[in-house]
């Protein structure tokens, strides 16, 4: 059965082609298990070259064990996370990194998805104070999950701020290379170079089929992480099937062109939808996602034929994700139907 492109999210996306190819390609003979096949190695080295060859790269199957491997490798129990209220460790985890690695959120409110220095800084009290959870790891995400994205030079005053203080900087990176594409800069300039300590990679959103990467600036901060892997259930046996799909999305360019693609889509689904009268953009489009207000009683109508999510149910704000395979077709078809079912109010 086949269903029409909808505007939920890009993980309802179809499997890049060339990804498949990938995973077919490898489909052949018995390598060694558990990330010691020979793929694997040339995939760890080409993400050396992509991120810097001092980091140190461990696959996993999602995008939460990548957040809750990263906090458990930076932080013990008695630490705290600091994060926005939107971060998804906060919201849409199902409170995983709390409960696996014993660390206390710290959420912050913030109305675009990013948070700031002088934001951060209301947390940064009661150091060695054994009463209080200690702060250790600054989350951050790239791009946010309101769809803004932080500039490089707002990720390095957050990084030099936080390493002032002996604390860490962590990204949840989804849609890193959205985020990449729209600063028309390297994955490695915005995470690494600007300094990032570890990275939670995303392919999925990005066209593979499954899993996610975790990153590390240096192999001192990466020490305990295959004994943490194991331990978070995130150790994938037949690990080729993985680092395949990354070779393929790291490989001409496929991460950007995927990434370009989804971009432009949503920005183009944005200058059509804002033209119509009772629509509000809420959100700057920086990256594949359009978030805005719709009168409610035309939300229903409207997901029946294109699926999507409520954002916020008592204002009515609406979340519009475009996708590599988001077709401009998709796009005139669902302002059509947005357009009859305001005009017919």
């Amino acid at each position: 059965m086949s269903y029409i492109r909808g505007f939920a999210s890009d993980n309802n996306a179809s499997v890049h082609p060339d990804v498949l190819s990938a995973i077919s390609e490898v489909n052949t003979g018995h390598q060694v298990g558990y990330g010691d096949d020979c793929y694997t190695m040339e995939v760890s080295k080409l993400f050396k070259s992509v991120f810097g060859e001092a980091t140190e790269t461990y696959f996993v199957y999602n995008g939460t064990g990548a957040n809750v491997i990263a906090i458990q490798a930076l932080a013990q129990s008695f630490n705290a996370v600091v994060c926005a209220r939107t971060a998804h460790i906060n919201v849409d985890e199902c409170g995983a990194p709390e409960k696996l690695s014993g660390c206390k959120l710290l959420p912050i409110e913030t109305n675009n998805g990013k948070i700031t220095v002088s934001q951060i800084k209301q947390y940064m009290h009661g150091f060695g104070f054994e009463h209080h959870v200690q702060p250790k790891v600054i989350s951050i995400t790239q791009a946010s999950e309101l769809g803004t994205i932080y500039t490089l030079d707002e990720i390095k005053a957050i990084a030099d701020y936080v390493h002032g203080l002996g604390l860490y900087l962590h990204m949840d990176g989804a849609r890193l290379a959205n985020a990449a594409a729209a600063l028309n800069c390297s994955l490695e300039d915005t995470t690494f170079k600007s300094g990032v300590d570890v990275l939670s990679f995303g392919g999925t959103k990005n066209g593979l089929m499954f899993g996610e990467a975790v990153v590390f600036a240096n192999a001192k901060l990466a020490e305990n992480v295959k004994y943490i892997r194991k331990q978070s259930t995130q150790l994938h046996s037949k690990m080729r099937y993985v680092s395949a799909q990354f070779k393929a999305l790291l490989s001409n360019d496929l991460w950007l062109k995927n990434a370009q693609h989804s971009n432009k889509m949503a920005r183009l689904l944005a200058d059509k939808v804002k033209e119509i009268d009772g629509v509000t953009i809420t959100q700057a489009v920086d990256s594949n996602g359009v978030f805005a207000i719709v009168p409610k009683h035309i939300i229903e109508a409207l997901q029946q034929e294109f699926f999507f999510y409520v954002w916020d149910e008592h204002t009515s704000e609406v979340r519009w994700m475009t996708s590599f395979d988001t077709q401009e077709e998709d796009i005139e078809v669902f302002v059509r139907k947005l357009k009859n079912l305001m005009t017919n109010l």
